[in-house]
């Protein structure tokens, strides 16, 4: 029995040692972002989103010292690859907050399965299919995806603005792909019609054909481009001189668009739109992380208000910093005590409340919003109104989703 006892001591004495090596190791966090291509400046303003989190928390989570390995991608699920595994196999981390774009976060997905003591969380991407086919059960998206973002925009444009007949604008990936899905399934049952959809690459220069397909008699112009792309066909647009009123995806109207420089972005005034933010939204939690951002960065620095990317961002800091306080910061497991943790765990976000359905996925608030332009001439979302607690399969039931099918060029039809 005595060496029973010893034995066991000894074992705890270990235990102890290493959870206190453990404690005092500096904890590793990679960052995966957008920082070359049409989504750079999204990628940029996600990094000041984790930059201001981890500050807030005094560059500590669950009292150990934190260093953010920041990695670049271009958007491209092959780039993502590249940075993940290098961030894993080099890099040593054990936790990820990332990516930005949508194809990314499907090759994520697929990674995060063959890494099963990794503990990844998406940091904007949303294309539906990341949680929604064959999710991994350590990967957590704490943001909606890019058809939740769109909830109620569809029934707002048709009856509230009158437009009727649309067509659609798009980069041809998976991200505009569940953007205009979700839009659709609203507008389309409310009665509109979706005459033509263009879809074009991302990182495209030249609009010029495009602009001049676009059909005369339609009510509006659904927009589905962001960052670099959505600045091109601006300009482009405008200086065709053409007066089609638009409807912004949640990137095209987003701050990465709307603080851009150049008068072109004025074209977007009026514009309906909707997302996971509303820069003008009059919460108390809201203005003190818009507060927070301007405070934390020059104004050559930053956008005038936080946009999608960096809310989200955030937003996923701070999630893995909550689960990570209640397991004491712990990863000796392999993160399963913290996966758990991270399953059950809400957020009281600044853009509102966030819990996770059975496949990790983010259960949130959808803004619909109105591009303005404010007396010092910054361009803005001025707030319509909230459609809270958006799930995943937006309303539908579990059959009937499904039965919709997955987003792609062509689905879904806009049947009368």
């Amino acid at each position: 029995m005595r060496k029973a006892l010893l034995a066991a001591v000894a074992a705890c004495s270990l235990v102890a040692a290493a959870s206190a090596a453990q404690a005092q190791e500096k904890l590793k966090i990679g960052v995966m972002a957008t920082l070359s291509g049409a989504l750079t400046s999204g990628g940029e303003d996600g990094v000041r989103g984790v930059q201001i989190a981890a500050k807030q928390a005094g560059n500590k989570i669950a009292g150990r010292d934190i260093e953010l390995i920041i990695v670049a991608t271009d958007a491209s699920p092959d780039s993502a690859l590249r940075a993940a595994r290098k961030l894993v196999e080099q890099d040593k981390v054990q936790l990820i907050l990332g990516p930005l774009s949508g194809s990314e976060g499907i090759a994520m997905r697929d990674y995060s399965k063959t890494v099963p003591n990794l503990v990844m969380i998406n940091g904007s991407s949303g294309a539906l299919e990341t949680t929604y086919v064959n999710p991994s059960p350590n990967f957590f998206r704490f943001n909606s995806d890019g058809a939740q973002w769109m909830a109620g925009l569809g029934e707002y444009v048709f009856k509230d603005k009158g437009y009727k007949k649309i067509a659609v604008i798009g980069e041809d990936y998976s991200f505009p792909y569940t953007q205009v899905f979700g839009f659709a399934l609203g507008y389309c049952k409310a009665g509109g019609q979706i005459a033509q959809r263009q879809w074009v690459p991302l990182g495209t220069k030249d609009f010029g054909s495009v602009i001049a397909n676009i059909p005369d008699d339609v009510d509006a112009v659904f927009l589905g481009l962001g960052g670099g792309d959505a600045v091109n066909f601006l300009n482009q647009y405008g200086q065709t001189g053409g007066k089609a009123k638009f409807i912004g995806g949640s990137i095209m109207a987003d701050q990465t668009v709307l603080s851009s420089r150049g008068a072109a972005k004025r074209l977007l005034v009026g514009t309906p739109t909707s997302s996971g933010v509303a820069d003008e939204w009059d919460d108390p939690k809201w203005k003190a992380w818009v507060k927070a951002y301007q405070d934390a960065f020059p104004a050559d620095k930053r956008f005038a208000s936080p946009s999608l990317f960096a809310t989200n961002y955030y937003n996923a800091f701070n999630a893995l910093a909550i689960a990570m306080g209640k397991v004491n910061g712990d990863l000796s497991d392999g993160g399963a005590k913290l996966r758990a943790e991270l399953a059950k765990t809400e957020l009281d976000a600044p853009n509102g409340k966030v819990k996770l359905d059975a496949n990790r996925h983010a259960i949130a608030t959808t803004f619909i919003t109105e591009v303005a332009e404010l007396p010092n001439g910054d361009l803005t979302n001025r707030f319509v109104k909230t459609v809270p607690d958006v799930p995943q399969t937006l309303g539908l039931s579990a059959d009937a989703f499904k039965a919709v099918g997955l987003p792609s060029r062509t689905n879904p039809e806009c049947k009368q």
